[in-house]
């Protein structure tokens, strides 16, 4: 029998090709790859149940077990060349055993040395996702909290790539705020991780809005774009919500209901920045929710400012004394920001292209 062709049993009965015997390579490998086609081989029951952490469990062995032998052995990266091919070889009804792919299943091994991790956290997410995790970022906190974020989120690959692009990690919890002292603990701290600053609204072009009623409209247009920027939970109720007050008319810019919070949630847009007689302002449409729309188990209304710039001493001095919780953070438009200044000066304005229009 022609030696390709010949057929060997694991101790639990399990049928499996046996690789030829070389004389280019050493004892050694020929043991190594194996005990790898083993491995595939047990795994591959688990890897149609679980298709998805059975696989990544098994990247996770694959990865792990070369990195072991390279330590041992002292193996090149020549080796992940050769074990493509015979894993190709044996497992042709496979993909995913590329030379790249393998590299990428040392590096994720390399990366998450807790097995018990593994398990837990990065096998309930694409084997794709896991890819942007290693390639996008460096620093092991925040590869863990995005994992956890997009488990929690339900956040596709391109999702998660964007949000990395916009170091959501930096901004998320870092909105100016009295949540502290006027939500309970557990609602504060819940609060606190959903705000952050600055929102970007990148999605809003290269035209930076000068009046309130321009980034509402724009934002209303870009709604689904919007509701990714301010994050899971939150439910777009109206712009421009009607209340009368003593027999005078208020517009509420933009109102949402936070579904964890359980909660009305009060956006209120500038576009210049920010002064302390906004929040008053705030804290009256707060109170206006709480009585008129308000059911008796929604919680605390919560107040966001938007603004285009602050003073983080004058906000604090300004939030003192107000006991709805109300958060203050930037919007910026990244688009328009990140041009060059020479650039962006030779852009016609608005004013100049309905000009040349007329």
């Amino acid at each position: 029998m022609d030696d390709r062709k010949r057929m060997g049993k694991d101790k639990e009965g399990v049928i499996f090709p046996v690789a030829p015997n070389s004389s280019e390579l050493s004892e050694s490998y020929l043991d190594f790859i194996e005990e790898i086609k083993k491995e595939i081989y047990n795994q591959r029951i688990s890897i149609v149940i679980k298709a998805n952490s059975g696989m990544i469990c098994l990247y996770w062995n694959i990865g792990n077990a070369i990195l072991r032998k390279q330590k041992q052995e002292g193996w090149g990266t020549k080796v992940i060349d050769r074990m493509a091919k015979d894993l190709k070889d044996s497992f042709s009804d496979m993909s995913g055993f590329s030379p790249r792919n393998i590299k990428y299943m040392r590096k994720f091994a390399e990366c998450w040395p807790d097995f018990e991790f593994v398990q837990q956290v990065v096998a309930q997410i694409p084997w794709r996702t896991n890819r942007i995790l290693l390639d996008k970022l460096d620093k092991q906190e925040e590869r863990i909290w995005y994992a956890q974020k997009t488990i929690e989120n339900g956040w596709s690959s391109a999702v998660l790539e964007l949000q990395i692009e916009s170091r959501l990690y930096v901004r998320s919890g870092k909105s100016v705020n009295n949540f502290s002292v006027a939500l309970p603990p557990v609602d504060s701290d819940v609060a606190n991780q959903i705000f952050k600053d600055p929102y970007l609204f990148d999605f809003l072009g290269t035209d930076m809005p000068r009046r309130e009623v321009e980034i509402e409209r724009q934002l209303t247009e870009h709604i689904q774009n919007f509701l990714l920027e301010l994050g899971q939970g939150f439910a777009f109720v109206g712009r421009q919500k009607h209340l009368e007050v003593g027999g005078q008319d208020f517009y509420i810019d933009l109102l949402f209901y936070h579904l964890k919070l359980r909660c009305y949630v009060v956006v209120e847009l500038k576009a210049c920045d920010f002064e302390p007689g906004f929040i008053s302002q705030l804290n009256m449409y707060q109170n206006v929710v709480n009585d008129i729309l308000c059911h008796p188990d929604d919680k605390p209304t919560i107040g966001l400012l938007l603004v285009k710039g602050k003073n983080q001493t004058v906000v604090e001095y300004s939030l003192a004394g107000y006991q709805n919780p109300i958060g203050v953070a930037e919007w910026k438009n990244q688009m328009a920001k990140a041009l060059p200044e020479e650039l962006r000066s030779s852009l016609p304005s608005i004013e100049d292209i309905e000009k040349e229009l007329e």
